[in-house]
């Protein structure tokens, strides 16, 4: 699988440890998404892992590495596949997971999303200016690794990274000791309304905000302002009903209200981002057309290895033959039920529906994580979007507000489509970023989407036992016969409710309205702000601000000013690229430590079946103050190392 010119790269010992931390790392998402609705990125960690590990042979090589991260990232973002199928237990549809069903709409919208993102790296890897944070910090982690620089620059990159991830994960596991706090919140009235105002305790965040710079920071913070500021105090106005508290009502009325406004300005922002996108995109299949004839042409090995995508034959070809599968994975789920009357209208319909929405939440997925990175992007957005938009085809047909057996088998219809859609959402919000660090790090792209295509097939044989095991062991909320301690599955419920509320006939249109306006609103400013030449307002960003929870997001704008003037200062420096480098490798070291940290917790939380496993007290009332000291101390020292350190003449 090489070649007497490349490095060695697609190897089957990295196939192999490829597979066993797909294993590892979708097991703990699978868990950690099902329990509190978030899951971690899992190239870093990969990337780390990888390369303890393959230290141990002779012939190991910087490439190789990052094929097992890219094979562990890919089945580890697969995972988010949960923000969907558990819905079809609440809504009694299925028991349980049929294993070989789920598997192959696991796998199908995978694939899927991996070959509509092979044009795309053209046009939103090597032809664009994003990013990547994730992408870039994994490239530096294996640049370390691999002693990529020289000597004393490597030994002052390495100590970065190291620090870094030592301060990350110290604090969070001392958070989860419940020593100090994870996150903190207050609820403020503002007129007859409220608000809250929250963060969460992440150092990532800082260094996922130092790396995606400043235009992103502010329109995120924008969009936060918009959420938590205008739109919340007035979705409250007037206090919570009689027994409701206030924070539990205004949690309630974001998740409800806010979030849904925030769909809307992420749909009209995709929308439009995807319309600026079609030249590059056009340019990208245009370039890999040209790759091809040259190919044919017997003149492939002087190709540079930035254009050894997949033949775009073997795409397109995989792309339409997957409709295949896809039509007799709906028409299997479709038997017995009212669909069968328009069985052939309704395959149709979402067949293409398929075919389309994949192109466009392929190209809108990754042009977020090339802004804010894998893990932040609101992918669950994406999936309200996609459920929104099949169920309104559904509607088109069936009509809405009918029966409750019949909107129940159109509903659980709806959401098995979207699970194939977001297959292709979350592999495509993740491989751009990979690509992106093979890029960094001179890796073959084909090789690397082989390797995606591998984890994607090694992710879809292990998420089905697991949520099946999850499910007998904690269900679901909401779910028939749920207990105590079911899962709360916050975005699954979410994607379902949204299903249910188009085809019951009771969705509240005017909030993605709402949103829609805004979103519209911010593409104008952004469009005046490009033409003056001054700045920009990245409009979907924007709308993750609205979207996003802010204890997830206040940080990263903060990251993104300590990131802007650590930048300024090392522009003064004797070796200004250096100096940026050393703090791109600090901010690296953050999302390291406590991406590592999240992996460890996750099988520590799984295997003793509590969140709270290492907590030593039950309640601290210093841990706010404690955490923002101790916070506020971390990222000090940390910068005013990483400005001796790189001060210093290499």
């Amino acid at each position: 699988m090489t070649t007497p010119t490349h490095p060695s790269e697609l190897t089957l010992r990295g196939i192999a440890l490829g597979a066993v931390l797909t294993v590892l790392f979708t097991a703990a998402n699978v868990y950690l998404g099902l329990k509190i609705g978030l899951t971690f990125a899992t190239s870093i960690p990969a990337a780390v892992i990888s390369m303890a590990v393959l230290k141990a042979f002779s012939g190991s090589t910087i490439q190789e590495n990052n094929i097992v991260q890219t094979i562990a990232s890919a089945a580890g973002t697969l995972s988010a596949i949960i923000f969907v199928l558990p819905g079809l237990i609440m809504i009694g549809w299925w028991t349980g997971f049929p294993y070989w069903q789920s598997v192959a709409v696991i796998a199908v919208g995978g694939i899927l999303g991996v070959m509509y993102s092979v044009p795309l790296r053209r046009a939103l890897v090597t032809g664009s200016d994003l990013p990547y944070p994730e992408g870039v910090a994994a490239a530096e982690v294996l640049k370390v690794g691999a002693g990529v620089g020289g000597a004393e620059e490597n030994k002052r990159g390495l100590a970065a990274i190291v620090l870094g991830s030592l301060l990350s994960a110290g604090y969070t596991l001392l958070a989860k000791m419940k020593l100090v706090a994870e996150e903190a919140a207050t609820v403020v009235k503002i007129g007859s309304g409220a608000t809250s105002f929250s963060t969460s305790f992440s150092l990532a965040l800082i260094g996922v905000g130092h790396l995606v710079g400043l235009a992103v920071g502010v329109a995120m913070l924008i969009g936060l302002v918009i959420g938590w500021i205008v739109l919340l105090p007035q979705f409250t106005a007037g206090g919570p009903p009689a027994g409701t508290e206030l924070a539990d009502f205004v949690s309630t009325t974001f998740r409800q209200k806010v979030r849904f406004v925030g769909a809307g300005t992420i749909g009209v922002a995709a929308i439009w981002t995807l319309l600026k996108m079609l030249g590059p995109i056009a340019r990208g299949i245009a370039g890999a057309l040209a790759a091809a004839r040259q190919r044919k042409a017997g003149q492939g090995a002087s190709l540079d290895i930035t254009e050894q995508d997949l033949p775009i034959g073997v795409v397109g070809g995989t792309i339409l033959l997957s409709m295949l599968p896809i039509g007799v994975l709906l028409a299997g789920f479709a038997q017995g039920g009212p669909i069968m009357p328009m069985l052939g209208t309704t395959l149709a319909v979402s067949i293409l529906y398929v075919l389309v929405a994949g192109i466009v939440i392929a190209s809108v997925c990754g042009y977020m994580a090339g802004l804010i990175g894998a893990s932040n992007s609101p992918i669950s957005g994406v999936g309200i979007l996609s459920s929104l938009g099949i169920s309104l085809l559904l509607v088109a047909i069936f009509g809405q507000g009918g029966d409750e057996a019949t909107t129940k088998a159109l509903v659980a219809f709806a959401l098995f489509v979207t699970a194939i859609v977001f297959g292709v959402a979350t592999i495509s919000n993740d491989n751009l970023q990979d690509l992106k660090t093979g890029q960094l790090v001179g890796a073959t792209p084909w090789r690397q989407q082989v390797a995606l295509v591998l984890g994607v097939l090694f992710g879809a044989l292990v998420i089905p036992p697991i949520l099946d095991l999850l499910n007998a062991t904690f269900g679901f909320q909401g779910a028939p016969g749920a207990g105590k301690d079911a899962l709360a599955a916050p975005q699954a419920a979410l994607i379902t409710a949204i299903a249910q509320g188009v085809l019951g006939g009771n969705l509240d249109w005017s909030l993605i309205g709402t949103g829609a306006a805004i979103g519209a609103g911010v593409i104008a400013i952004d469009e005046l702000l490009r033409r003056s030449g001054t700045r920009s307002l990245p409009p979907l960003a924007v709308g993750m601000g609205i979207y996003l929870p802010m204890a997830l997001t206040l940080l990263i704008p903060v990251g993104a000013i300590l990131g802007t003037l650590y930048n300024r200062w090392a522009e003064r420096q004797s070796d200004p690229a250096f100096a940026e480098r050393m703090g791109v490798l600090a901010a690296t070291g953050l999302i390291v430590g406590e991406s590592l940290f999240g992996v460890a917790f996750a099988g520590i939380a799984a295997a003793t079946g509590s969140p709270e496993a290492l907590a030593v007290l039950e309640e601290n009332p210093l841990a706010a103050p404690l955490g923002i000291a101790v916070f506020a101390l971390a990222l000090v020292w940390l910068y005013g190392w990483t400005r001796k350190a790189a001060s210093k003449a290499v």
